[in-house]
């Protein structure tokens, strides 16, 4: 899988996992919530379990005792497959979740968070604690940033709503002011060298710590006066973080720490605007093939986007964020055994052959199954936001698939 759709396919799957964990609730105080961090000896998590296992036996309510404990025994099944904490450490919700009626079901959900855990937790409650996880998001990207005067620099990377000092530069750029015995012209001649060195040192260490991240959306350069203006026109940056540039660049008071903090401030609308004018410029792409007398480039409707994915046809899958639908392997009496798409797996299901009853074999996620599909023949997955306009088409218009082709099939 490419490293654009394996990193869209991970924000993706986070997203929506937070989204169901965040909308369970227990008919009592029976849903674990497990937080182990990177360090912490998954032995000592281990004992720590046993003990609040042997602590469950004194609720007084037998359901729930039996839901807690059940709980804690999946915990510490999933926690036996580590050999050591995976390097952000690892999230771990488990419990009995009401269904339709009084049935309930136990759900479980696994987690290596983009960023570190901070700290070890424990938690029984009547929904899952997930606060610390909130502003990890993966949906949320990453951008350089880059605050430069002729003072100093400072390289910074605004990952979600954290911002990093990767790198901080002072300039040793002398000022431009007379010195007694030395030509005007010749000072200024050795300012001028002494910047050059200074912005190539800067460039270097951006290329070190920008070039090889495949996560980074763009590259926002900040700065007070016309330095920063000069350092990106006159080609200091690597050609590859060049084109990563966003435009315009911003004002800010400061090139220190600060200063990366009122360009993440300064940007704000920028960067809101520009997963919407991607979103906006493959919708357009797509409505003007739609357009042509021969129907273009173009395809929609789940059967026609899967055969064009399936037979290589499908240069770019316009997914909506909001299909929240399943592929669904299901068998009936007669022995039929289908594939079928669903709102609802763990509903009522009708062989599609005979109309039979089927229960389910096996499930996907719809837009996963697509990316799978897209991994064999280079084709990139693009996700509509289902909150924006194009979104909102997408889903109305064309039933939250559509494609644009490199050739039509057939």
């Amino acid at each position: 899988m490419s490293d654009a759709n394996a990193l869209d396919r991970a924000r993706y799957d986070f997203k929506k996992a937070m989204q169901e964990i965040t909308s369970y609730r227990g008919r009592g105080t029976e849903l674990i919530s497990v937080y182990v961090p990177n360090g912490k000896m998954i032995s000592d998590v281990m004992a720590y379990l046993r003990e609040e296992q042997s602590q469950a036996s004194n609720i007084k309510s037998k359901s729930t005792m039996k839901n807690v404990t059940s709980a804690i025994d999946s915990i510490m099944s999933r926690l036996r497959t580590y050999k050591s904490t995976p390097p952000n450490g690892v999230v771990i919700f488990c419990g009995e979740v009401p269904r339709a009626g009084d049935q309930t079901k136990m759900v479980q959900y696994t987690l290596e968070p983009p960023e570190g855990v901070a700290a070890f937790l424990y938690r029984c409650d009547s929904e899952f604690f997930t606060e610390p996880l909130e502003e990890m998001l993966l949906d949320k990207k990453s951008y350089g940033l880059i605050t430069i005067d002729r003072k100093e620099a400072t390289l910074g990377l605004l990952s979600g709503s954290r911002i990093s000092v990767l790198k901080h530069f002072d300039s040793l750029v002398p000022s431009k002011h007379h010195q007694g015995g030395q030509s005007s012209v010749r000072f200024e001649r050795l300012i001028e060298i002494a910047a050059h060195e200074f912005y190539r040192k800067v460039a270097d260490h951006a290329t070190e710590v920008f070039l090889n991240r495949t996560e980074l959306q763009g590259i926002l350069v900040g700065g007070p006066g016309s330095t920063k203006d000069f350092f990106v026109k006159e080609e200091y940056l690597h050609h590859e973080l060049r084109k990563k540039v966003v435009s315009p660049l911003f004002d800010t008071g400061y090139t220190d720490e600060s200063g990366l903090r009122e360009l993440v401030d300064a940007a704000k609308d920028t960067l809101s605007d520009m997963q919407l004018t991607v979103e906006k410029e493959y919708m357009q792409r797509l409505f003007r093939e739609i357009r042509k007398p021969d129907g273009g480039l173009a395809a929609y409707g789940e059967d026609d986007v899967r055969a064009a994915a399936e037979s290589g046809a499908a240069e770019v899958l316009l997914l909506s964020e909001s299909l929240n639908k399943y592929r669904v392997e299901v068998e009936c009496g007669s022995g039929h055994v289908s594939k079928v798409t669903v709102a609802d797996p763990d509903g009522k299901i009708a062989c599609p052959e005979c109309g039979a009853a089927a229960k389910a074999l096996g499930q996907e996620d719809m837009i996963d199954e697509f990316f799978e599909i897209a991994d064999g023949f280079n084709t990139k997955v693009q996700l509509i936001s289902g909150d924006s306009e194009e979104g909102d088409m997408l889903m109305r218009a064309f039933g939250g698939t559509a494609a644009i082709l490199r050739y039509r099939a057939g």
